[in-house]
């Protein structure tokens, strides 16, 4: 008789990229309602804040796609500055990078928080059922 393979072992950090690609899908709706505010205020869609805007439109889509490479989080980071320096030209876009850095700033408290604890051996999934 042969014994059953045991379960593989969860991965936390998994559902986390998960949070995260969703929080940048979030964000992307959120600066994509900002191409209104471009079209009136802005100058057109057509101007460099149009490009601006779009451009951090397809970067934080395209980022979603790189949440399993350890440097994801900087180039996130690098968006969020190009975000909130972009204040100079669009407030609206400065504000959305302002509110969301501090959101990820508590995901990435988070995510620090879990590996403590995954490290430490203290996760539900860790413990002998």
């Amino acid at each position: 008789m042969t014994t059953p393979a045991p379960a593989p072992k969860k991965d936390p950090m998994k559902s986390f990229r998960g949070i995260m690609a969703g929080t940048l899908v979030l964000e992307a709706v959120v600066v994509a309602l900002a191409l209104p505010v471009v079209a009136k205020l802005g100058g057109g869609i057509g101007t460099g804040v149009g490009y601006l805007v779009l451009g951090l439109l397809v970067a934080l889509i395209g980022t979603c796609g790189l949440l399993k490479r350890p440097w994801a989080v900087w180039v996130i980071a690098v968006l969020h500055v190009v975000m909130v320096v972009s204040w100079v030209w669009l407030t609206a876009l400065g504000v959305i990078g302002v509110l969301f850095s501090l959101v990820w700033v508590y995901l990435l408290w988070l995510r620090r928080d879990v590996a403590k604890r995954m490290a430490e051996g203290r996760l539900p999934s860790q413990q002998p059922s």
